[in-house]
């Protein structure tokens, strides 16, 4: 029986403090490297994009527009790290605000893009005669647009109640108020945030890189199409997804699903360590840009050989 209520005793009064000690050096360890990294591989692209490519494709306007989204990511990072270890004033909430508002806006806005470029290229190799019709600089332009629009519009009103009004010496990235935590918030988060891209990406790459297997061209510009495909594939699926299974878990802690202290404590830790992670999207995308030369000068030759093939099938078709 005390057994049973020291047991009681100790999921009341659950403590983090072992989570945040540890959490307040990880975070510095992990952000540092990718701050750094991420900064220059991503300048240096825009550099490239910008400068050395002076064709605009449709796909150099999508990474340039990732590009930027990383950027966006990034910038907030200092104050996140400066924000582990200090507690800011109330006074300083709303540039806490803008300052989250900015860093989901680059994290959404990158899942997004990533999202129109897997659609951008399953269209160009899937469907070569409909691509013709659907895929211009102007579209790719106007497309990146509507990205930045969405995610300025829904989520910037949406962080700015993650915290309640006039809040004393807070941790800004932190501890967000129970409305950061509402079902109908998280159940939008999780399904339009990152299922559903993460369906339409994971459909367009198997379907595009069956496409290319099909078509038995086994040329270097077929081959570098692939490694294109694999590497935004990487990009996404790699950060994203133990972030939203951490916020996931987190909102069942919330929720009073899981009570027990241990459990929590172990989640606590593994959404923050996710989250930190999540962040190396901005490194990982860079793999996308190493390859993104290649796709610029093939995209003609693959375009070609696709419709070859096509039209090789509906002869056949014709001629039964």
């Amino acid at each position: 029986k005390s057994q049973g209520n020291f047991i009681d005793t100790m999921s009341y009064n659950c403590s983090f403090n072992e989570v945040d000690r540890l959490m307040n050096y990880l975070e510095l360890v992990i952000y540092i490297p990718i701050f750094v990294l991420g900064l220059i591989l991503n300048v240096v692209a825009l550099l490239v994009f910008c400068i050395f490519l002076r064709k605009w494709t449709e796909s150099t306007i999508y990474m340039t527009s990732l590009a930027l989204m990383d950027l966006l990511l990034l910038f907030p990072l200092p104050f996140k790290m400066h924000a582990t270890n200090h507690c800011w004033p109330s006074y300083l909430q709303p540039l806490c605000s803008g300052l989250e508002s900015l860093y989901f806006i680059g994290i959404y806005g990158s899942i997004y893009t990533i999202m129109c470029i897997a659609v951008d290229r399953w269209v160009a190799i899937c469907h070569p005669f409909k691509a013709k019709l659907l895929r211009s600089p102007k579209v790719a332009l106007g497309t990146c647009m509507g990205v930045w629009m969405l995610v300025l519009a829904v989520l910037s009103p949406t962080i700015h109640r993650f915290r309640d009004a006039g809040e004393k010496n807070f941790h800004c990235f932190h501890r967000f108020s129970e409305n950061g935590w509402s079902p109908p918030l998280i159940i939008s988060l999780q399904v339009f945030g990152f299922l559903v891209p993460a369906l339409v990406v994971i459909y367009c790459s198997v379907q595009t890189i069956w496409a290319l297997q099909q078509s038995g061209q086994h040329s270097p510009q077929s081959q570098a199409c692939v490694k294109i495909i694999y590497s935004s594939l990487s990009a996404f699926l790699v950060p994203f997804t133990p972030s939203h299974l951490g916020i996931l878990l987190q909102f069942l802690v919330h929720q009073g699903v899981i009570q027990d202290c241990g459990t929590k404590t172990r989640i606590s830790l593994f959404i923050q360590v996710a989250l930190c992670l999540s962040n190396i999207t901005c490194c990982l995308d860079a793999l996308c840009y190493y390859f993104i030369a290649h796709e610029v000068r093939s995209t003609k030759h693959t375009f070609r050989m696709s419709m070859i093939s096509q039209r090789r099938a509906t002869f056949s078709t014709s001629e039964v």
